[in-house]
């Protein structure tokens, strides 16, 4: 049997016969009770129940939608929800309709056009199958495209921000380098074009199936009992248009794919490369073209009722989709592109290295060769002043349980893990200080008006020195205790209740009328009270529960029927949630990321969160994708799961403040250049402020955001080369280098601010800092620990002035010599623990249930070379210590210092005198040091001082010893045993008196906080 006999088609017209219209024997039987009907109404209680049923369900999702337009109106951000609500509600009708109008006409065309059949030309399945469906038909037709359209139009109304941007795209006035198109054209109509293809096939093939199915339940479609596949007139139109629609829109994927060449990601790099220039994009020309060819062919079987043609074409084109889709570029790259790669795709890995720099703001890279110098002189600091004096000696990693002993007074406060680093202007000139909000926290065993009445609010700003501590090694506050008091102010300068913070409740009833009684506890008693002080939030800081819908509708949202019938509520009450400055900021700008740190400054009065907003997208061309969680990844910050998507553009486009009292969002326009962000100002035309709006003291205490300086710096491992046949060879790849003060720790040392002048620079700036070492080869033995760069970003955004500075985001990259050896942090920290006078005094220090921390590694290129500078911090382990700063490790070339303070270490590796200008001594030519804690040697001397004379004591008995064994003086080496046993009883003695096992008249136990200032 030939093809085209496998095949019999109908005429499409009715049979003879009635068609089974009427059932045979006349009228329908009756029932057993002699055609008595019983009633199959359901009672008034039932339909009760069911309508009272359906208004709960519908209220309760009702009142979500209800809490938010409350929340956005109380902030001021109701365009934010409207706008939104209103896109997904018209994308989801549109798509709903598309494809429940598709189905639907597809199901009622195959069933208008159903042929009859007489009883004998019917198969009995396919009989029974129409009886079953009799009474079900009407329902199905109708209930199958709604249930399909609800989920289509719920699929699409999430992509709702991309048709946004499509409607409101801005140009970027710059074009791709094969196809010259607008780059919005690959960020935002490239996407939601292939969404809406994409949409238009699922549409397509779903209605197509419906159909199908329709016509063969209704015999449209049928085998006959010889086997013959008979498809009637009407099907063989349906099918055949069906056909033609979904080529054609084939045909648009295949020319849309063209473009999608530019967005190509693989490990070495992005882009359209030669084999996607020479051998794809023609080849996917060619199968559109042939698409709409072949979906033309279709019409052919609706006018010449044969199928032969367009089937055969339907072969072609899958035969060319393998061969010229797949097999001719698979070809082009084995044979013509790998032998001479090299070569022939010089040109588009510079197109990738441009591209992937722009996209990612490093375009404007600043790169200088950095000699740096292995050798130290006397005085090479003198001149670095800007540099060593605010040199980052207090780890804000290591000194949260400092911050919490010394300054939580409570256990209902706390701070965070790890602290934020910021500045303030302090008598004309500006400080690096370590910054924490002290927060309220809860039990959440406590009962539910102590969780959510009592305990509302935190309770100031509490700020150190980053270059310098107390004499015991703790922390030097600028602001501290409560009331707050310091050098930056007190309580009368601004206010410093946190009600929004990083640990704020998950919400809080707040508000009294005026008279009455404060519930809100807001600060411990001080020496003349004899109770706490309680207080009652007085701002505009959340949607009102005075009313009891409101009451009903919250009470819903958190599951508490005491927020219902609780008395503390009031008619004035108000309630706070969504309280953490990161959360605030993303309900109300939902198309920014977040950057993954916040931190507060004291701003015109104010205590206010600083927020960093990205814009960002993966459409980016020929830029290099990167997995932001990932990137984000180090000793300090864990991997965030939510953020798993790739990204090839970024930019930091907004700044925003949440006022930490009443947790109001500004929204500041910081990149105004960005055309994703100008897009998004169309849209919420109100939300956004032009940064020149921002206050000076805003300004000041603005910075570089963390995310997008390590996405940046992981990039610039690669990137930093600008020449395609170095990049080819991947003969200059870095890497950032492992955190060494991580025991066996592979994760990545995080980058560091400090106030920096870079070489060359005229004055310094508060910069963003990472280093970095030869990319790491895993499994290889060849990994070296040597520094290869040294990275900064310019932190300074402004003065108090209202002034953004030219210079803010400039990235700035040192080179070193590969012929000199510099050592990387990895290996400084190895020297450091190997070196036998640090390993001996540190071993000593741990005597007596010590336990000895390593700081952050501070990397300075300073004095003609690179300097590092680690503080070692030393807690007893009894519950309620912490850390106290007791050692400052130094290296600079093959140099290391060992010493109490900063600058006798410093001291130590420049000859004696480093010229530097510390916090802790001051002094050009290294003579006047005044900082050290055992300066003044005598009756008058701490137990920490001893104990560091006893260290440096043994040290030079040793050093003693050997030398007398060198000259085998063994009169001399007894004498220098004995030193060294006294040196070391001398040293055990001081650190039993630090520790208070040992009475020690000469100087009290260490003090720790007063006993009410550590618990309740």
């Amino acid at each position: 049997m030939s093809f085209g006999q496998s095949f019999s088609f109908g005429s499409g017209g009715r049979a003879s016969g009635d068609g089974g219209s009427k059932p045979p024997g006349g009228s329908r039987p009756t029932g057993d009770n002699g055609g008595e009907k019983r009633s199959s109404k359901p009672s008034v209680l039932t339909l009760t129940v069911v309508i009272l049923a359906l208004l709960i369900g519908a209220f309760v999702m009702a009142s979500g939608y209800y809490a938010d337009i409350l929340w956005f109106t109380q902030l001021g951000y109701e365009e934010v929800f409207w706008t939104s609500l209103v896109a997904r509600i018209v994308i989801f009708l549109i798509a709903f309709a598309i494809m429940a109008g598709g189905v639907w006409a597809s199901m009622s065309v195959a069933y208008r056009k159903r042929p009859v059949y007489s009883p004998g030309q019917m198969q009995d399945n396919l009989q029974r199958y129409q009886e079953q469906l009799a009474p079900l038909r009407r329902l199905i037709f109708i209930a199958a495209p709604l249930v399909l359209g609800v989920f289509a139009g719920t699929a699409m109304a999430s992509s709702w921000q991309q048709v946004l941007l499509f409607i409101n795209q801005e140009p970027f006035g710059q074009t791709d380098p094969e196809f010259g198109l607008d780059f919005s054209f690959y960020l935002n109509t490239l996407p939601f074009l292939k969404l809406l293809v994409g949409y238009l096939i699922a549409v397509t093939v779903i209605a197509g199936i419906a159909g199908i199915l329709t016509h063969y339940i209704y015999g449209g479609i049928r085998i006959t009992e010889q086997g013959k596949l008979v498809i009637a007139k009407a099907a063989r139109i349906h099918i055949a248009v069906i056909a033609l629609v979904f080529l054609l829109l084939q045909a648009a994927t295949f020319w849309f794919d063209r473009y999608s060449t530019m967005l190509n990601q693989n490990e070495r790099w992005a882009g359209a490369m030669y084999t996607d220039v020479h051998a794809v994009i023609p080849t996917k020309t060619i199968l559109a073209i042939a698409a709409i060819i072949v979906g033309l062919l279709f019409i052919w079987t609706i006018m010449r009722n044969n199928w032969r043609i367009p089937l055969i074409g339907t072969a072609m084109l899958l035969i060319t989709v393998l061969v010229a889709g797949g097999l001719y570029p698979m070809l082009i790259q084995q044979y013509q592109v790998n032998p001479t790669e090299k070569a022939l795709e010089a040109d588009y890995i510079q197109r990738n290295i441009d591209m992937t720099r722009f996209a990612y703001g490093m375009h404007e890279l600043e790169t200088d060769e950095y000699d740096a110098e292995v050798s130290a002189k006397r005085g090479a600091l003198a001149k670095e002043s800007e540099n060593t004096k605010n040199i980052r000696i207090l780890d804000p990693n290591l000194v949260t349980d400092a911050f919490g002993q010394l300054q939580q007074f409570r256990q209902y406060y706390t701070f965070p893990q790890v602290l934020a680093v910021d500045r303030y202007e302090i008598d004309g000139e500006v400080n690096d200080v370590v910054v924490a909000a002290r927060e309220v926290t809860v039990d959440n065993q406590d009962s539910w008006v102590n969780q959510h009445i009592t305990y509302t609010h935190g309770y100031g700003l509490v700020v150190a020195h980053t270059n310098q501590v107390t004499g015991k090694g703790a922390p030097d506050f600028l602001l501290e205790d409560i009331p707050t008091q310091g050098i930056l102010g007190d309580d009368s300068t601004y206010e410093p209740r946190i009600y929004f913070g990083q640990n704020s409740p998950l919400y809080s009833v707040v508000g009294a009328p005026e008279g009455a009684e404060p519930r809100e506890l807001d600060r411990p008693q001080t020496a003349d009270q004899e109770v706490d002080t309680t207080y009652t939030f007085s701002g505009d800081g959340g949607p009102s529960v005075g009313n009891l819908l409101n009451r009903l509708v919250y009470a819903i949202k958190f599951q508490s029927t005491d927020l219902l019938l609780s008395q503390e509520v009031n008619e004035e009450s108000q309630i706070l949630y969504d309280r953490h400055p990161a959360d605030r900021v993303k309900k109300v700008a939902p198309y920014l990321e977040i950057d993954s740190t916040v931190y507060p400054a004291i701003i015109d009065g104010r205590v206010k969160w600083i927020v960093d907003g990205y814009t960002t997208s993966n459409n980016f061309p020929y830029s290099k994708g990167e997995q932001l969680g990932a990137a984000i990844r180090d000793s300090l910050t864990r991997e965030d799961p939510t953020r798993a998507g790739e990204i090839n553009y970024i930019r930091n486009a907004v700044k925003a403040t949440v006022d930490a009292y009443d947790g109001s969002v500004e929204l500041y326009a910081w990149d105004d250049e960005d055309p994703i962000l100008k897009a998004w100002q169309k849209t919420f035309p109100s939300t956004l402020k032009p940064y020149s709006e921002m206050s000076g003291e805003l300004m000041s205490h603005v910075r570089y955001p963390e995310d997008m300086f390590k996405v940046q710096r992981e990039l610039l491992g690669r990137y930093h080369v600008d020449r395609p046949a170095s990049f080819y060879d991947n003969d200059d790849a870095w890497s950032v280098p492992a955190d060494p003060t991580v025991k066996e720790g592979t994760t990545k040392v995080p980058p560091y601010y400090m106030s920096l002048q870079m070489p060359g620079s005229d004055k310094a700036s508060f910069s963003l800092t990472t280093t970095y070492i030869p990319r790491r080869v895993e499994g290889q033995g060849r990994n070296r620990n040597v520094l290869y760069g040294f990275l900064s970003a310019n932190g300074d955004a402004g003065n108090k002035a209202g002034e953004k500075a030219d210079t803010y985001g400039q990235l700035s990259l040192l080179e070193l010599p590969r012929n000199t050896t510099i050592s990387g942090p990895g290996q400084v920290q190895a020297d450091f623990d190997s070196q036998p006078v640090v390993s001996r005094e540190l071993n000593l220090l741990r005597q007596g249930a010590s336990n000895v921390t390593n700081g952050n590694l501070i990397t300075l290129p300073v004095g003609g070379g690179i300097l590092y500078v680690q503080p070692v911090y030393v807690r007893s382990t009894g519950g309620d210590s912490y850390p106290l700063l007791r050692k400052v490790l130094v290296s600079y070339g093959n140099q290391i210092g060992f010493a109490d303070s900063l600058s006798e270490a410093l001291d130590q590796v420049f000859e004696g005198a480093s010229g530097a200008v510390t916090a802790d001594g001051d002094g050009a030519d290294g003579t006047e040091q005044t900082g050290g804690e055992d300066a003044a040697p005598g009756a008058d001397q701490t137990n920490e001082q001893k104990l560091s004379r006893a260290l440096r004591d043994a040290n030079d008995a040793i050093q003693e010893g050997q030398e007398a064994l060198a000259e085998n003086d063994f009169t001399k080496y007894g004498q220098a045993q004995q030193k060294l046993t006294r040196a070391i009883e001398d040293a055990i003695e001081a650190e039993n008196a630090i520790n208070g096992t040992t009475e020690a008249p000469e100087e009290p136990v260490e003090e720790q906080p007063a006993e009410e200032n550590t618990d309740n």
